[in-house]
């Protein structure tokens, strides 16, 4: 096996996990490959970096790649998302502020009901509410969008989502930029070490399997690079399965922490590995189990479903046919590379590449490749279920 560089674009984030890992332990030496990682300061930096050859792959938003399939954000680039790299990992804040004012009219801050949570941050908003998410066509945004536009209240007059960088989300809170936010860990946690934000509501509170962020590559490469694209794929698919290992936590905090990497303590990195969230200066711990998931539940496979249903809700918001961008979202995520690549490196494949999206309340057995596979609970706060052969105009 020849050896091969490849550069691999990131954002310090606790969901840049596997690239770190695969690098460090050795998963991509095994493949023959060394793993040359480059931060980049926003998720729009990012994207172009991958759309202009600067790296070869990249840790992308779910989202980016099905919308560059339906030709919104301006840029021309396509991608293919090879394989999520993690499921769930988000969190809502709002400022301290805001924080004051909901919990004097009661709200207890519980961490877990997105319906009364969504209604406490309406009615403390009043008429003005501004949302940092770290980039337009992103789960975070995804998620807020569809949580305020379900609860079943009316919205503030003034509903503004703007784009933060992850790391500059508590000094936009500090500034007064944003009321609330939208972000991946460690920088909700991040917020409250600097006392000025408090924690809502863990992503999962409103899908509860909700794909977060991808491996993603231009556009053919992987198909005109078969070899080097299994290498890649199984690399990370391996690092996954080792950070989806309970005891091996530790571990990863302390190599994901440093000046390099993340710039934040193992400590506060590690909440978010744990599930164990410290969601306000006071010291509040709330347990979330899963706030973040690498491996089980088959949480690297990119289920066309998860990216019909991004693609639809896109179309919708953008004026788009949602039927067409469902089918053109699908095409996005290559479970067809997948099950190549994958297949012989010991994953263990769901039996479909689609399923009803919402559907599951509870762990729940399915048809798999060896048999059966145990997929999680993926129900959406409002209980209803996306289905994407019934999207309709």
């Amino acid at each position: 096996m020849n050896g091969r560089s490849l550069r691999l674009g990131y954002i310090p984030l606790v969901d840049a996990a596997p690239l770190f890992i695969a690098d460090t332990l050795g998963f991509a030496e095994q493949e023959g490959l060394h793993l040359s990682l480059h931060p980049a300061p926003s998720w729009s930096a990012l994207r172009d970096m991958l759309a202009m050859g600067a790296v070869e792959a990249a840790q992308m938003l779910a989202p980016v790649p099905v919308a560059g399939a339906l030709g919104l954000g301006g840029n021309p680039a396509q991608f293919d998302a090879l394989q999520l790299l993690n499921a769930n990992g988000d969190v809502i804040g709002v400022s301290q502020p805001l924080a004051e004012k909901m919990r004097a009219a009661g709200f207890g801050f519980d961490f877990a009901d997105a319906y009364r949570a969504g209604q406490a941050l309406l009615a403390a908003a009043g008429g003005r509410l501004r949302i940092g998410v770290p980039f337009p066509f992103s789960m975070h945004a995804e998620l807020v969008h569809y949580w305020l536009e379900n609860l079943g209240q009316p919205l503030p007059e003034t509903l503004e989502i703007r784009t933060v960088p992850p790391p500059l989300m508590a000094a936009a809170l500090k500034a007064d930029e944003i009321d609330a936010f939208a972000v991946g860990e460690p920088w909700g946690s991040h917020s409250v070490e600097q006392g000025v934000g408090t924690l809502l509501l863990p992503g999962t509170a409103i899908w509860a399997f909700a794909p977060e962020k991808v491996l993603a590559v231009r556009r053919g490469w992987a198909d005109d690079n078969p070899d080097l694209a299994g290498r890649l794929m199984r690399a990370i698919w391996r690092a996954c399965r080792w950070l989806g290992a309970p005891e091996n936590r530790f571990l990863v905090s302390d190599i994901l922490s440093g000046p390099d990497r993340l710039p934040i303590s193992a400590e506060i990195i590690d909440r978010a590995l744990s599930g164990r969230m410290i969601i306000s200066q006071g010291g509040e711990e709330r347990d979330v189990p899963g706030l973040i998931e690498f491996f089980s539940g088959a949480a690297t496979f990119p289920w066309r479903s998860q990216a019909a249903w991004i693609g639809a809700h896109l179309a919708l918001r953008n004026g788009l046919d949602p039927v067409q961008a469902a089918q053109a979202a699908g095409q996005v995520f290559r479970a067809d590379l997948y099950r190549l690549h994958l297949r012989n490196a010991g994953a263990d494949l769901p039996g479909a590449s689609e399923k009803l999206e919402g559907a599951l309340h509870a762990p729940t057995a399915v048809a798999s490749e060896r048999g059966r596979m145990i997929l999680p609970a993926d129900e959406f706060f409002d209980r209803r279920i996306f289905d994407p052969a019934a999207v309709q105009r």
